[in-house]
């Protein structure tokens, strides 16, 4: 597809990357640039949106996010839209660590509120495109409710329905925001212990934020979640908790659970 569609890069080297990503196939083309081919229609929905927004949110931000450089087409038997990109360098968190953990979050942190600044006029709202995050909690009511009674005594019942509770009896009350989606590990890049880029913003959206503050309960639950503002604590500690039913239930369902 490379040679058909830009042939001015036919002739760098294709490789993979080390660590791959679930919404798409990452490869490098050359030194400078990355190709990423999503794996389904609801992840090809994040094309068109990354192209739009990428190169609006880009200057707002504190850090490096990727940035468009071209979009393909279908071809060749693959059926999605696709895209290159300017490589960043860095490792992911997830692969190499953070340094000073409360160092990395205080740059999350200012990375994320700058974000949230960015004027939100035509952004998109929650969707098929980012699997509804930043929407109602009730989104997720029926696949959490029969995650839960499929693991039966696999899991503490009475206490994971309890989070469920205490989280849907919470909601969003300020004005729609950018927030990224998918602050996890695996999308944090690292050069010397700091957090150096964010990548992958095909969760993006326009809604309540909360989805952002996940990352206190996983790569950053040292640095005290607890300290997480009280409503927003009680949602994102079950959209935490949520991935982790499906995966343990081994349940298909349509929509990323990651």
């Amino acid at each position: 597809m490379i040679e058909r569609q830009f042939p001015q890069w036919s002739h760098l080297p294709i490789a993979g990357v080390e660590l791959d990503g679930w919404d798409n196939r990452t490869f490098r083309l050359g030194s400078e640039l990355t190709v990423r081919l999503p794996t389904g229609d609801w992840y090809a929905q994040q094309v068109d949106k990354e192209h739009r927004w990428l190169p609006v949110l880009a200057p707002q931000l504190p850090l490096p996010v990727p940035v468009p450089v071209a979009k393909g087409e279908p071809d060749a038997g693959f059926a999605y839209p696709w895209s290159v990109y300017r490589w960043l360098d860095g490792e992911p968190a997830a692969a190499v660590g953070v340094g000073d953990p409360v160092a990395f979050a205080t740059t999350l942190a200012t990375f994320l509120n700058a974000l949230s600044r960015v004027d939100t006029t035509g952004g998109p709202a929650p969707g098929q495109h980012n699997f509804y995050r930043g929407g109602p909690l009730a989104t997720y009511e029926d696949e959490t409710l029969h995650a839960i009674d499929k693991l039966g005594n696999e899991i503490p019942g009475d206490a994971v329905n309890r989070v469920w509770d205490d989280a849907t009896a919470s909601s969003w009350d300020g004005e729609p925001v950018w927030f990224h989606g998918d602050a996890a590990a695996t999308n944090l890049l690292v050069r010397d212990g700091r957090l150096a880029a964010v990548i992958d913003f095909g969760s993006s959206g326009v809604a309540d934020p909360t989805c952002d503050t996940v990352i206190a309960w996983t790569l950053l639950s040292r640095t005290r979640p607890g300290e997480v503002p009280g409503r927003p604590r009680r949602r994102s500690r079950h959209l935490v908790t949520r991935p982790r039913l499906g995966t343990v239930e081994g349940a298909d369902h349509p929509r990323r659970t990651t």
